[in-house]
This record gives structure tokens, sequence and C-alpha cells, in this order.
């Protein structure tokens, strides 16, 4: 079982509750020892508190060998070797994570951060890790729709941050085209489907940045509505009896548990290895409607697949090329957009009015209420 060893600052701010719980998150598979020295990893977390507020926890895991299989330390039995002459058991590597917990949805930025600090601390560079976190924590987000702003966390280095025009609005990165690239279009729009009506939505991948990606996509997608029912993107071992929750949500397993999850018999599972989803036959999934479908099935293709419509030309013209990934990530996200204002145009012709007039507004009126208690003192003869 992971345990917290440092966390700044030591205590909550008083709007900002530490989330509880975290190390189970840290490790969603579970802590466990290696024999060998993994590569660093890194995935985004999101955590959700009492309030509904979301903090997204990004988390940095590295492995550290500095234990052996009898618990030792690995320095303290290096003398004793060179003395005996006997072998030592074998060495191996325990995890070690580093987290950043903000209420900002900005995981590039804070992989930079997190890889920073990293570097100085397995480097043992000439820089103080607690003067990095100082100047991280102390850094002012610019607000929304403002200009680009250049922070450095004291290491020589130079961070980037811009926001995006409104705080609603969601940042993707590529998630959103990668999504498409793993499921395809008909896939896709199932699960959009499955969530605008209410259904359960499960990813598993070996992969628990693809997870986290995946979940961030499909609820982008839903915008300008937002998702209000549960949003785990990695679901920890141990939490898995959430699974048999009552309620829709949008939860992430990996794929080392699929076993489990294919028992689930009112949940729609989506292998994002694989590029299949499993829809139970007790679920029926109400489709858009026509024409919209239609349309914006063409409209994803031309955009996914832009030779398609020339592919059958004799002649055709050169071949297209596709847009850069975070372009063709706006450009599928334009598409629901439209959908959207389609599917919204009209709806005051499903209003039904109630009253004519609007209600009546009270306002207190000084003059006339002290002319009105002089007279009825006048009247009852105290003056």
């Amino acid at each position: 079982m992971g345990k917290i060893i440092q966390r700044f600052p030591q205590k909550d701010w008083d709007d900002t509750p530490f989330p509880q719980g975290i190390e189970l998150f840290c490790q969603p598979g579970g802590w466990q020892l290696s024999r060998e020295r993994k590569q660093p990893t890194f995935f985004v977390v999101v955590l959700t508190d009492i309030d509904s507020d979301r903090h997204y926890c990004s988390c940095l895991t590295f492995y550290e060998a500095d234990i052996n299989l009898q618990g030792t330390k690995q320095e303290d039995v290096e003398g004793e070797e060179e003395v005996t002459g006997l072998i030592q058991p074998a060495e191996v590597f325990a995890p070690k994570s580093l987290v950043l917990v903000s209420r900002l949805d900005y995981p590039e930025i804070f992989r930079a951060c997190l890889g920073l600090i990293y570097t100085v601390h397995v480097d043992s560079l000439n820089f103080s890790l607690e003067s990095l976190i100082a100047n991280l924590c102390a850094c002012l987000v610019p607000a929304a729709g403002g200009s680009q702003k250049l922070f450095s966390l004291g290491a020589g280095d130079r961070q980037l941050i811009q926001t995006p025009l409104h705080d609603s609005l969601p940042v993707t990165g590529t998630s959103v085209a990668l999504l498409f690239q793993q499921l395809g279009i008909q896939n896709v729009l199932s699960l959009f489907c499955a969530v605008l009506t209410e259904n359960k939505v499960l990813f598993h991948s070996t992969s628990f940045q693809r997870l986290s990606d995946a979940c961030r996509a499909l609820e982008s997608l839903m915008f300008p509505l937002k998702y209000s029912y549960p949003y785990i993107p990695i679901l920890p071992a141990q939490l898995l009896e959430v699974l048999s929750s009552p309620t829709p949500f949008i939860i992430g397993v990996h794929s080392v548990f699929r076993t489990e999850v294919h028992e689930l018999l009112d949940v729609i599972i989506a292998d994002l290895d694989g590029g299949t989803i499993k829809i139970p036959e007790c679920i029926h999934l109400s489709p858009l409607p026509e024409p919209l479908l239609h349309q914006t099935q063409m409209a994803l293709s031309l955009i996914l697949h832009p030779d398609l419509e020339v592919a059958d030309y004799a002649f055709p013209p050169p071949r297209t090329a596709l847009s850069h990934s975070k372009m063709l990530d706006k450009e599928v996200r334009a598409v629901f957009l439209r959908l959207f204002a389609q599917l919204f145009q009209g709806y005051r012709s499903c209003l039904q009015l109630i009253r004519i007039h609007a209600e009546p507004v009270i306002h207190f009126h000084k003059v006339t209420n002290i002319n009105k208690t002089f007279s009825l003192c006048k009247e009852r003869n105290h003056f």
C-alpha cells in the first residue's frame, strides 16, 4: 500500500482541500516492486470531491533501486559484500510518484513541470527542489482568453501557458482525433448517443494515459452540455465495485481486469486497444435522427478520410494530406458543435407559455410610505 511521503503545502488551502485516497490512484494496479527498472510513466487522474469539484492529478511515476528482497537498503550491504564475498540478494525497484494536484486541466504543461522536477531529482542537479515547487505553486494563471504567459520554475526552463477563450471550453489536445482513430466513426457515435441517453460507458486499455484521453474526448463531444454523473477516467483495482453502481458513468479500467468487466450486463464496454465496443442485448441505443445522422457521418468521413471522396476517380488529384493532429481534433469537434446547433434550433416551439404577463416587481418607495404613515397618525389623533 502506498503512502504520502511529502506534500506541498503541508496543510490544505482554505478553498482547495487535498483529495483523499490519492495514493490509490497513483498506482491503479496496486503498489508492487519490480525486478527491473521500468521507464517513467505519466497519466492524469480525475478526482471529484464532495462539492462536485474536479481535481486533476497529474502523476509521473518512476522506479528507484533503494531496497533489496530482504528489505535492506542497497548502500548498507555493499560493504558487507566486499568483506564476506557472499552474493547478495537481487536488487529490486520500488515505484515512487510525483503528483501535481490542480483544479486546472492542462496536462501537457503539468507533464513538462513534473518532468523537470524529476530530472533535477534523479540527476542530482544543483537546484533546490523546494524552490522549484514553490515557484510552481506561486505561478499566476492568466484569466480566460488572456494572452500567452511565460514562466519558469527556476532551473533555466521556460514554460508557456495559455488559457482557452472561455473557462467552459474543454481542453482536448489530440484526444478526440485519437479516439476516432482507435474506435472508428460508428463506434464513437454509438458511445456519444450512449452518454446522451444516460447509459453506462466503460473503457479498457493497457495504457492509463489512453484511458484518460478517451474519457476526456467522449465528455468533450457533449459540449455545450455538461456531464453530471460519475466520471472516473482511471479506476483503481481496489474500487472495482464502483462498476456495479446503479447510476450512469464514464469510467476507465486497465485491460488486466477485462475478465471482470465483461461480466457486467448493463454496461457498454469499449476496447481501445482492439477498436471494438460491446453493447449488451438489454440496452437499446437511440440513434441520432435522420438526416442529421447521415450528415454527421459524411462530415466525419471527409475529415478523417479526405481521400474517400475522390477514391473512385480514374484520374484522382494529388493525395490530400491529413490535417495536423490538433487541427484534426478541432475539425471533428466543430462537427459536433454544428450537430448540437441543428438539434437545438427551433427549441422555442417545444416551450409552453404559462403566463402572458411577467411577474410583478415589488419596489419599496420611501416617500410614499412616509406620507401614508403621517396621514395614519393624524387620523388617530397622534398630533
